[in-house]
């Protein structure tokens, strides 16, 4: 350990919703997490920091969409060793950070609760440009019939190969303003190995010989707990009792936005 004082302790940990929009749909995770670094430091908030020789920020990702994916629903908790007011930290870490990645909601952590234990679906919305809407419908409905649909892919455990039907919690398509182009929403259930919405599709060129002529614009619209009727709760609702003041816990709709 090195010589000095130890770190200032967590007296505050807060959980923030923010959303990945434009452009910055193409920026890597640690892109962003680098932005979020630096936003802290050009707002003042006085952000926890661990032992050691390389200290770095009390800063945590929980479900982080992949790089070109959009979101408006990606998550994280900062330790702090002030109480901060999270409306302020809200608007103050808001403005520090570039264009494309907004906060939307902070809320203070209950304590002994793991944000990343409350994420157990997605709901996606992907857009096919190029795919007319009855030939999407069939192709749902092929993927929907079947029991099982395996996929292989690269991950960081080597190739693998994995069901897709099985994370499928609802699949359907949407109307759509541009033709032809196809819009579909799902609700895919978190998994090991992730089940990501590429590999869906790769599941319905599988089934039913569905191939969009060009990648499609892929937007996450919530993720959080799961409920019987395959409906997304917000994670940060058992947060906002009025109670919880602070906590150091151990733990639009739109495609292309």
């Amino acid at each position: 350990m090195p010589d000095g004082p130890a770190p200032a302790p967590v007296i505050q940990k807060l959980r923030v919703r923010y959303s990945k929009r434009g452009r910055l749909r193409f920026t890597s995770h640690r892109d962003i997490s680098r932005a979020v670094e630096r936003a802290v430091r050009r707002a003042g908030i006085p952000v926890a920091f661990s032992a050691g020789f390389t200290p770095h920020p009390k800063i945590s990702y929980a479900g982080a969409a992949a790089t070109g994916t959009a979101s408006e629903a990606e998550y994280l908790e900062i330790g702090l060793t002030e109480t901060r007011d999270p409306e302020r930290v809200r608007a103050d870490l808001d403005a520090a950070l570039p264009d494309g990645i907004d906060v939307i909601d902070v809320v203070p952590a209950r304590a002994g609760t793991a944000l990343a234990d409350r994420l157990e679906a997605s709901e996606w919305l992907l857009r096919l440009d190029g795919v007319p809407s009855d030939t999407a419908a069939s192709a749902v409905a092929a993927f929907l019939g079947s029991e099982l649909i395996e996929v292989e892919r690269l991950t960081k455990k080597g190739r693998r190969r994995f069901d897709t039907r099985s994370a499928v919690v609802a699949l359907t398509v949407e109307p759509s303003d541009a033709a032809p182009s196809a819009v579909l929403r799902m609700v895919v259930r978190h998994a090991i190995p992730a089940v990501r919405p590429d590999d869906v599709l790769t599941g319905l060129r599988q089934v039913a010989d569905l191939a969009p002529p060009s990648p499609p614009l892929v937007t996450r619209l919530a993720q959080g707990p799961l409920d019987g009727h395959g409906v997304i709760a917000d994670p940060l609702d058992p947060d906002r009792d009025p109670e919880v003041t602070t906590g150091a816990g151990t733990g639009q709709d739109a495609v292309g936005a």
